[in-house]
């Protein structure tokens, strides 16, 4: 399979996420009568789900599969891969025009079926991995949970169809499917790439494998933290808070392991490249210890009560984290050569995206101490037009042929 190709329109799809952040975010501090703020927010979200996460993952973890497996054929993925982008692009258009509408809804519904079709296939071929590969346990609970995360949809669905909504089930739902998609498939799938990237095995160390039983152990109670507005009894919250701890432990242990064991490894990349990779690392010690810190009550009520910190939690993982990730790892294994033009791109992002965390923070806690922040969306919407140039410009330049490739 063409993986550069595929790859090039996830680029493409990122500028379109950050093109509809960009007008979000122009409506917000000025006048746009034209579109409506709630259906450019679903088509943004579920383009970001889809079009770009979704699609860039199912190519590189078909990519890993390719460089792992001898004789591969990762071109029987192609009509997963062209049916999820069709169902995307689709729901990108349809979320614009009707929201929640008929076309919208099919074309969701649609894609549901298309990531089992994908975990179908992906764990069937996963068999033929050598099992020492760590990295095999990480990609195979990655595509469970996508499977999972739909069940919360499906909830969703069932209430409106009944015409029997309840608030609190209504909310809880839709916390169930973000859960399971960017703590279990979009997090085990890029800690499935990570762990293959380094070309971990089981035999090398005890704790490797661990660390995935811990994870994949705490996934599922760790959902109660985004449910802590509820009226939990006292042993559920309980199991919520260790599958806390538990992650916070996990990742800390695992983090000193590999910078013991595997700090020389990233000598080799270019220094940017390495930045990203501590930043990821960063983003995500901070994700991991805010949600131990939200099991504190007064601060659950604050994380949930506002929304500028709902968004910048949400903004931390999937941008901070997930994506900044995703584009290491493409850059990294030379997917698309990386050149001065794409390294300047790509740190402008990471800027776009640290400015973005900080004053949408900065604006959460205003908000909870009841003290405006002045021009504050138009800041913001400052931030989404450096993002806008940062990806754009990284897009361009991977995109552009170049006759010579330059080195790293």
């Amino acid at each position: 399979m063409n993986i550069k190709y595929w790859l090039k329109i996830s680029l493409l799809n990122l500028c379109i996420v950050a093109a509809l952040g960009v007008l979000m975010r122009y409506k917000i501090g000025f006048e746009f009568p034209y579109l409506d703020q709630k259906y450019l927010q679903h088509s943004h979200s579920h383009f970001a789900f889809s079009g770009w996460l979704s699609h860039t993952l199912m190519v590189l973890t078909v990519y890993f599969l390719q460089t792992k497996i001898t004789n591969f054929n990762g071109n029987k993925y192609k009509s997963i891969i062209i049916a999820n982008l069709v169902c995307s692009y689709g729901m990108l258009v349809s979320f614009i025009i009707e929201g929640y509408g008929l076309v919208s809804i099919i074309l969701s519904t649609a894609s549901i079926f298309v990531s089992y079709a994908f975990a179908y296939r992906y764990i069937k071929d996963l068999k033929s991995l050598d099992d020492d590969w760590i990295a095999k346990k990480w990609l195979k609970a990655a595509v469970f949970f996508n499977v999972i995360s739909s069940l919360g949809t499906f909830y969703l669905a069932y209430m409106m169809a009944s015409k029997n909504i309840v608030l609190d089930l209504y909310h809880s739902s839709i916390y169930f499917y973000l859960h399971f998609q960017y703590n279990g498939w979009f997090f085990f799938a890029c800690m499935g790439l990570a762990f293959g990237f380094l070309n971990l095995r089981k035999s090398e160390h005890s704790f490797y494998e661990t660390s995935f039983k811990l994870f994949a152990a705490a996934c599922v109670p760790a959902y109660f933290l985004s449910t802590l507005w509820l009226d939990l009894p006292l042993w559920l919250y309980a199991i919520t808070v260790i599958a806390a701890i538990v992650q916070v432990f996990t990742w800390f242990k695992l983090l000193s392991i590999l910078l013991k064991t595997r700090r020389n490894s990233f000598e080799n990349y270019a220094p940017l490249l390495r930045y990203i990779l501590w930043f990821v690392s960063l983003a995500l010690s901070i994700k991991l210890l805010l949600q131990l810190g939200s099991t504190i009550p007064a601060i659950s009520q604050l994380a949930f009560g506002f929304r500028p910190i709902v968004i910048a939690y949400l903004h931390l993982v999937l941008l901070a984290i997930i994506s900044l990730f995703v584009l290491f790892y493409i850059y990294a294994n030379h997917l698309i050569i990386i050149n001065q033009n794409i390294k300047h791109g790509i740190f402008l992002f990471s800027i776009g995206v640290l400015l973005n965390e900080i004053v949408l923070a900065i604006q959460g806690l205003a908000a909870f101490c009841y003290i405006p922040i002045p021009y504050v969306n138009y800041i913001l919407f400052g931030i989404a037009i450096i993002l806008l140039i940062g990806i754009g410009y990284t897009t361009y330049f991977s995109i552009k042929k170049v006759k010579n490739k330059p080195l790293l």
